[in-house]
């Protein structure tokens, strides 16, 4: 079983700009870690770049020798890890190297996520714990270096991303894009400056791409000189353009949002239940779900025709000169004779309110 928290459901949150803006934050602890580490400045520090959209480096896959268990050895270190497997790994070459690849970040991340339940040092004692034991000495040095690094990044990307909003313009999109586009920025030049180039593609380069195409995205629909054609080839370009894990997850994504449009085209303009069966089926939807579907737009139908009727009752048959206690019985009496469904009448007597 996987841990609820899985690093794996990062994409599918609707705005991964958002997401990688709020990847500072996710690790609130109850109390600082002692003797905080300093950024490493191997790298030097680099100016924020254009933004474009670009396929990252395909990362050769070096043959694994060692690697970390898939689930806890033991009980469980919290209540919220239990029966869960370990999300990601700790792997290592042949030469006793750490692999450096997104599964770190994610087995960081999975021990990080049960701070609150547990003690920041109770959950990097055991990566450390795991590290040393089934990996080589080398490999597990490299682990607690990166961790280190990590975990500095943590805290100043909290401090990058408490960037005061002007309240008044939080509603404008191109203050939207402007802002979105500086945190970016701003969270790549403090990963370059505190990984190295390596380890900051390994745990960024494809949430990095996500954030970027989302801007290209964003900047492209908000551009008044470009038409809807326009717009369309531009956006798929840039989708092009995502590593490949990603493009194929987004356009995945795109072809069930452009099917699910289509469909809600179909009971809207749909002359009649069975009509709109016919055309869901034409587009690929499963006989027995368009059968629920048609059923229900039946019931609809009966209840508009139902209802209908109920109002026609109302206006000619109710008694003249009724006292307003006398209506209400005369309505509620009407609404048990056209609708004898409890359910229906609930539905009635929101319609009546609606036209009231």
């Amino acid at each position: 079983m996987k841990h609820p928290f899985s690093a794996n459901l990062r994409w599918l949150l609707p705005v991964a700009l958002l997401a990688t803006m709020a990847g500072g934050g996710l690790w609130l602890w109850s109390k600082p870690i002692s003797e905080p580490s300093r950024p490493a400045a191997s790298v030097p520090a680099a100016p924020p770049e254009t933004i474009t959209s670009a396929k990252a480096p395909e990362r050769p896959i070096a043959p694994i020798s060692h690697r970390t268990p898939a689930a806890l050895p033991g009980p469980p270190l919290a209540s919220s890890l239990a029966g869960t497997d370990i999300d990601g790994a700790l792997k290592a070459d042949s030469s006793g190297q750490l692999i450096v690849d997104p599964g770190v970040r994610d087995f960081f991340d999975y021990f990080l996520s049960a701070v609150g339940e547990i003690t920041p040092e109770a959950a990097i004692g055991r990566i450390r714990i795991l590290a040393q034991e089934y990996l080589p000495a080398s490999a597990a040095h490299e682990t607690m270096v990166l961790l280190d690094q990590y975990l500095a990044y943590k805290q100043t990307a909290l401090q990058v991303m408490q960037t005061e909003l002007d309240p008044d313009r939080l509603h404008q999109p191109d203050y939207q894009l402007t802002t979105l586009g500086h945190a970016l920025g701003e969270l790549k030049q403090l990963r370059r400056t505190t990984f190295t180039p390596d380890a900051h593609q390994a745990f960024f380069g494809a949430e990095e791409a996500y954030s970027e195409y989302t801007l290209a995205t964003m900047g492209i629909q908000m551009n008044p000189k470009l038409s809807a054609q326009g717009k369309q080839t531009l956006i798929e370009w840039h989708r092009s353009q995502l590593p490949e894990g990603l493009r194929q997850s987004e356009q995945r994504l795109h072809r069930e949002n452009r099917t699910h449009q289509a469909r809600l085209a179909v009971l809207e303009q749909s002359r009649s239940a069975q009509d709109a069966g016919r055309k869901l089926i034409e587009l690929g939807m499963g006989a027995d779900t368009v059968a629920g579907i048609v059923d229900h737009l039946e019931d609809r139908q009966a209840f508009a025709r139902q209802f209908s009727a109920f109002q026609q009752a109302i206006g000619s048959e109710q008694p003249q000169g009724l006292a307003a206690a006398d209506q209400r019985s005369y309505q509620e009496a009407l609404l048990k004779q056209h609708f004898p469904d409890p359910q229906s009448r609930t539905w009635a007597r929101l319609r009546m309110l609606d036209a009231n």
